[in-house]
């Protein structure tokens, strides 16, 4: 079972094995989609996808929904009162997939925290906003605009 908080507001429960069973998908390239659910059709598109913080942008009929994903082991975590904010010292901003630096939010010196919004990666036709994973001061930034950079390649150094 997944769950995803829409808007901050909905949450919607997901059972992987009944979605086919109960909506019909088509692929229409370039992250756009058609869906039917109960009779009606809707045109969706895959705005942007943050996988550190597993957030998802999708525009349906024209209109934005933010989307965060949890999957059982945020679930779990969850009802265990366990918080996944906690996270280790970072001393790095690495890329999590190949692609283009289409902007830099940042630069030398500022001091950062979770979440912030650093740089923005093109993939596959897609912009990736790249968020800060810890807080830190950016020690350097490793790469330029429009460069091409490899999954795992470092991006900004932290102090």
């Amino acid at each position: 079972m997944y769950k995803a908080i829409i808007n901050q507001e909905k949450t919607v429960k997901i059972e992987p094995k009944n979605l086919n069973k109960t909506i019909d998908l088509v692929d229409l390239g370039n992250n756009c989609y058609h869906i039917i659910k109960n009779n009606k059709s809707y045109k969706a598109e895959i705005i942007q996808i943050d996988t550190s913080s597993k957030l998802v942008k999708v525009r349906i009929n024209n209109n934005d929904y933010q989307i965060e994903l949890k999957d059982k082991m945020d679930i779990l975590l969850e009802t265990m009162g366990i918080s996944t904010a906690t996270v280790a010292k970072v001393d790095a901003i690495k890329a999590p997939m190949p692609g283009l630096v289409v902007d830099i939010m940042v630069k030398e010196g500022d001091t950062i925290q979770k979440g912030d919004k650093v740089l923005v990666l093109d993939a596959m036709k897609m912009e990736n906003v790249i968020q800060a994973p810890g807080d830190g001061v950016i020690k350097s930034i490793d790469i330029t605009k429009g460069s091409a950079v490899d999954k795992g390649q470092i991006l900004i150094s932290l102090s």
